[in-house]
Parts: structure tokens; C-alpha cells; sequence
């Protein structure tokens, strides 16, 4: 996030002394991208960061795929995979459930009511979207107190654990990159600035304010990096002599940040926008966009529900949070839902929405949507809640028997 934070109190020069109250030298540690040549952050520890005492395997989650195939949309129903109570016994991390995947991103989905272990992504950005509920977010830059409509953006190699709060699960959405995840360029200034056309800007951002303090020592860290296991992915636990959360200050460009969904500015317009207007971030090969309430098309003869659409390059994946969202209307999709729409057929209304929508002032729906641009694949999960009959919905009749 090419936006300057500063936490505690810094020495006025980077990479000079800095000293604890005992007179040792704090050690820096440069957090940074792309060989650090792009964003960074310089954190200061009470002890020295890569001291390990330990390291184990830790078995993943099942993270296999299988194919779209034969072809067809599909509706995923997640709030099936936790109908129970296993929630109140389920973590943020470890019970993620995969729902869909490909080789650039994976979408996994968690109700969750204890406090997860310590975790690291090693791979990839994460942006995790909360369904409902509340959690504190605890990392090594500060905590963050999130909730509904939250969209947590949380850095590569970014140690932090999830505290959920609260009586009700922390219902969560966690897309995870093998990439970084940045506001859309289009929205920048080649300094990094938000610009007036964007839909948010630098004070709807919320970030650590604090550093995070916490002893202890023989602590374990969850870290998934790259590996020979499924997707390329392997898991190890790593045990460190003294707490990560021991940064006293930092500064820079690079760090966890949430944008709430609530605080998206809609951009409409006489007739029907494309998809890209709802761009709210973006990553190697997929994009993120939010589905807000807003007003609608105003020219007389419009029509407010999307036109049927071929996009050739991605496969759509709508998750549905708030709302009744008028162009699904009758097919069966409802809060926790996801659609798949894959490359290679069109998609669009139900039979009858397009005509409903004439006149339609005001939508009140609120969705996530992730677009990629190579073929997603169902994961466990995703096979796990599947409405069988989705994909007959558009024609009201189902394969020959």
C-alpha cells in the first residue's frame, strides 16, 4: 500500500543505531517487495526475528482441485459447510475450507469462534472480506478491531493471528493470492496518491496505531510457503525462542490495512456500467470488486440489471452478503451464496429480471466478486455445498433423462 504510516517512535535516520533501555541495539528488520525495489516497512524488534529453536511439518488443510468440467455455472451454498456448532471450536486459519482454485488465487471460506494460532503467509497476499461477526486482528505491526464489511488486507509474511469477539461466528471470506493485492493502478498517481475519479480514498483506510507487545517464549508460528505439496504449497511450524508481536516502532509503506465495503462510492451512470467500475482491488490474474447499494440507471428507457455477458478472458465468481440481488432473483441464491460463471459461457438475469428491473430507482445489494483470468477449479468445500440444479435455472429443465 504505497501509503507512508508511521508507529511508536523511530529514530530519525533509517539504519542507525536504536537502542533499547538496557543499551542493546533493537534489530531492523526491512520488510519489502520485489526485491526490495518496491514497497517496504522497517520494524524494530526487542530480539532478533529469524532466531528459530524448532521447525515441524504442519498438515494442511485438503487443498486439491477438480475441474470445472464438464463445463457449467454453479452455486455454492457456504453457509452449509458450518450449519452447526463446530464453529465454536473452529479457527480463523486451520478451518478454512477451500472453495475454489486456481493457480494464481485460492477462495476459502470459515466460520470461526476461538483465537487462531500464530500465522504467516509465505506465498501470497491475503484479502480476507468478514461475512459477519467481529474479530481483533493481532500482527506484528499493531491490531486492528474488525468487523462486518470489513476487507483485511494483510501483507506477505505478515505474522498475525485471528481473536474472534463477540457470540456470533466470525463468518470469513479469505481470498488468497500468490501474489500481491494493491488498489487497481488506474485509481493511483504514478506517486501513489488516490485520485479524485477513485472510489475510495487514503482516509477510508484504516490502519495499526500502536505497536503490539506480547511475551512469551517457545512460540509457535504457522507458516504456509511454497513446497512440493498440493498447488506447490507446504505448511511448517516454526518455534521461536521469544514472541514475534515484539516491534516497538515501525514506518513505511507496507502493512496491514481494512477498507469496509460501506465506505465504497458507487459509480453509476445513465444506462448499465461494466463490471470495472466496481473495482475495489486487484492481483496477478484476478480482480476484486464490490457490489454496493446504490441508485440505478436513469436514462428513460434503461434497463438496471446486467445485459447477458461473455466475459472471454475470466471466470466470475459472485459471493452474495447483503440484500436481495435483483438479476438472481428466483434462482435459489441468497445470503452465503457464491455463483460460478466460467469463461466460455454467457451469463446473465434470470428469464423475467431484466423486465422486473424497469423503473428500479435503487438496488439494495450488497456482493464480493472475484474475477480471474485462468479457469477456477472446485476445491472440498466448493464440492462439499453444491446446489445441483443451478445450472438448469435459466431454462427450467435439466439434462435429457
Amino acid at each position: 500500500m504505497p501509503y507512508y504510516r508511521t508507529v511508536g517512535q523511530v529514530p530519525p535516520k533509517r539504519h542507525t543505531q536504536f537502542r533499547r533501555p538496557d543499551g542493546g541495539l533493537y534489530a531492523e528488520e526491512l520488510m519489502g517487495e520485489e526485491g526490495f525495489s518496491s514497497d517496504s516497512s522497517l520494524l524494530y524488534h526487542q530480539a532478533i526475528p529469524s532466531a528459530i529453536v524448532d521447525s515441524q511439518p504442519w498438515r494442511l488443510p485438503d487443498l486439491t482441485t477438480t475441474a470445472n468440467h464438464p463445463l457449467r455455472p454453479r452455486h455454492l451454498r457456504l453457509h452449509q459447510l458450518f450449519d452447526g456448532q463446530e464453529w465454536k471450536a473452529t479457527d480463523a486459519v486451520t478451518g478454512r475450507r477451500l472453495v475454489l482454485g486456481n493457480a494464481d488465487v485460492r477462495i476459502c471460506y470459515v466460520a470461526a469462534g476461538v483465537e487462531s494460532p500464530l500465522y504467516r503467509n509465505g506465498i501470497g497476499d491475503e484479502c480476507v472480506y468478514v461475512q459477519s461477526g467481529s474479530a481483533r486482528l493481532e500482527t506484528v505491526f499493531g491490531a486492528l478491531e474488525v468487523g462486518q464489511g470489513d476487507h483485511v488486507v494483510i501483507p506477505r509474511a505478515t505474522t498475525h493471528r485471528w481473536v474472534p469477539s463477540g457470540d456470533e461466528p466470525l463468518r470469513a471470506y479469505a481470498i488468497e493470492a500468490n501474489s500481491h493485492i494493491d488498489p487497481p493502478k488506474r485509481y493511483l498517481s504514478h506517486r501513489g496518491q488516490f485520485l479524485e475519479h477513485s472510489p475510495y480514498c487514503e482516509r477510508d483506510l484504516r490502519g495499526p496505531t500502536e505497536p503490539l507487545l506480547v511475551d512469551g517464549g517457545d512460540v509457535d508460528v504457522y507458516v504456509k510457503h511454497r513446497g512440493p505439496s498440493a498447488g506447490g504449497i507446504a505448511g511448517t511450524v516454526l518455534t521461536y525462542p521469544t514472541h514475534p508481536f515484539d516491534v516497538v516502532a515501525w514506518d513505511g509503506c507496507l502493512y496491514p490495512y481494512v477498507f469496509n465495503i460501506a465506505d465504497f462510492e458507487p459509480i453509476t451512470g445513465r444506462v448499465h456500467q461494466p463490471p470495472p467500475v466496481h473495482q475495489v482491488f486487484e492481483g496477478y490474474n484476478f480482480v476484486i470488486c464490490d457490489f454496493v447499494p446504490r441508485k440505478v440507471d436513469y436514462h428513460s428507457q434503461s434497463i438496471p440489471v446486467p445485459y447477458y455477458h461473455s466475459n472471454v478472458d475470466s471466470d466470475e465468481v459472485m459471493f452474495y452478503v447483503g440484500g436481495d440481488y435483483e438479476a438472481r432473483k428466483g434462482s435459489g441464491i441468497g445470503i452465503g451464496s457464491i455463483s460460478l460463471h466460467p469463461g466460455g459461457h454467457a451469463h446473465g438475469p434470470q428469464p423475467g429480471a431484466a423486465e422486473a428491473s424497469i423503473g428500479a430507482e435503487f438496488f439494495d445489494e450488497t456482493a464480493v466478486m472475484v474475477d480471474t483470468f485462468r479457469p477456477l477449479e472446485l476445491g472440498e468445500g466448493g464440492l462439499d455445498c453444491e446446489d445441483p440444479g443451478y445450472a438448469w435455472s435459466w431454462s427450467g429443465r435439466g439434462p435429457a433423462q
